[in-house]
């Protein structure tokens, strides 16, 4: 069996959507593809979302943010989107999860602890289904 892919996506692709990566290639040790992408992608990952994941001992520093292209949608089994609306692209016969998630962006350290711990529920759920 291939191993099931997940494409996680949200404007920017510098907090949300790198933490949940980041979560998911963590947790998932290699059995899952793990993709993450933005529908207006920022130059940098958020700063304060590379913190609290080092707090957790993942490392995010050198991931970069990346354009959503329909084939990174087209090539994953799951699609995650954290509010980017109607610039994600729809196909049809994916799963698609839309997590309704504070954003990151100009918040403090600790609101940014209360988010992260919310993706890494929502990813272990997620990895659980996957994998079942």
């Amino acid at each position: 069996m291939s191993k099931p892919s997940v494409l996680f996506v949200c404007v920017h692709n510098a907090g949300r959507s790198q933490m949940a990566a980041g979560f998911m290639r963590e947790l998932g040790q290699g059995r899952v593809e793990v993709l993450s992408a933005g529908s207006a992608p920022k130059d940098s990952i958020n700063p304060i979302a590379v913190e609290a994941m080092a707090e957790v001992g993942i490392d995010i520093a050198n991931n970069t943010p990346k354009i959503l292209t329909p084939e990174a949608v087209q090539a994953s089994d799951a699609v995650v989107t954290m509010g980017c609306g109607d610039a994600c692209p729809y196909y049809p016969g994916k799963r698609y999860e839309d997590w309704v998630l504070d954003d990151p962006a100009g918040q403090g350290i600790e609101s940014v602890r209360v988010i992260r711990d919310d993706i890494k529920a929502r990813v272990e759920k997620l990895l659980a289904e996957l994998l079942a």
